[in-house]
């Protein structure tokens, strides 16, 4: 009688250690568990660590809540001032509800993918070539809004959009090195003439200063001579300015006039 007794308290353990194996299900700490009781979703989500449930008649599935990096492949299309570009971009995303996500959608991560390059290619129609060039931001910010609205109803929450890389033609290429090169030869020439019209203002009233005073005509001339002999050349080259010579000129005609006054007595 001690034997049986014994024997059937060994076979309830037995029978207890297989039913606590199969029941027995661990979620980490980054996964929700959705527990399905004979086809039909069972409220609340499992939370993380050690859960039971019904072996046979539950069935569990984990989900993923952690952020997933999602690349877009490459989508070529025609801007909307008619360039042909290949666009990619990448899709941070997150599952907010486990159970929307399982049972709302086939699969979270393809719908996703294929609304990305969907909507990827509706902006590339809407845009132009210098909006995806150098007008990112608010083009990401677009993108991001067209894949979150259905992905709301899925359970999944867009963070973030970022379009990566704009693959041009070659010919396209071409044309805008040509159009920066003749933009920057146009600042140049700009640039250059403007140097030169100050320039001539200066002069200009450099020139008036020394007509006001011609003695200052004087003074330059001995400084440029200085500067030239400090070369230290064999041959000094002196310009003699034509407003130094009717400087000159004015000085001596007082003395012609007294020289002629005598002279007619």
């Amino acid at each position: 009688m001690l034997q049986e007794l014994l024997g059937a308290i060994a076979a309830a353990g037995a029978v207890g250690v297989v039913y606590l194996t199969a029941a027995a299900r661990v979620v980490r700490q980054y996964e929700r568990g959705v527990v399905f009781r004979l086809g039909r979703v069972v409220a609340p989500v499992r939370s993380p660590g050690f859960n039971m449930i019904i072996p046979v008649i539950d069935r569990l599935r984990k989900v993923n809540m952690q952020i997933v990096t999602m690349p877009v492949p490459a989508q070529e299309g025609i801007t909307h001032d008619n360039v042909t570009v290949r666009v990619d971009a990448v899709v941070y995303f997150k599952v907010v509800d486990a159970s929307a996500a399982i049972v709302n959608v086939e699969d979270y991560r393809f719908a996703v993918s294929q609304m990305a390059q969907t909507s990827l290619r509706s902006i590339i129609g809407k845009s132009d070539l210098d909006d995806l060039l150098s007008n990112r931001e608010k083009l990401n910010q677009g993108l991001e809004l067209m894949i979150d609205s259905p992905a709301v109803g899925w359970g999944v929450q867009i963070d973030r959009v970022e379009i990566k890389d704009v693959s041009l033609p070659d010919a396209m290429k071409r044309s805008m090195a040509r159009q920066a090169e003749a933009d920057r030869e146009r600042r140049a020439r700009i640039i250059n003439a403007d140097a030169e019209f100050q320039a001539s203002r200066k002069l200009a009233e450099a020139a008036q200063q020394m007509a006001d005073t011609p003695s200052a005509l004087q003074l330059r001339l001995l400084q440029t001579v200085m500067a030239v002999a400090a070369e230290k050349n064999s041959t000094l080259v002196l310009p003699i300015p034509v407003e130094l010579l009717r400087f000159l000129e004015r000085g001596q005609q007082p003395t012609a006039i007294g020289d002629a006054g005598p002279h007619h007595d």
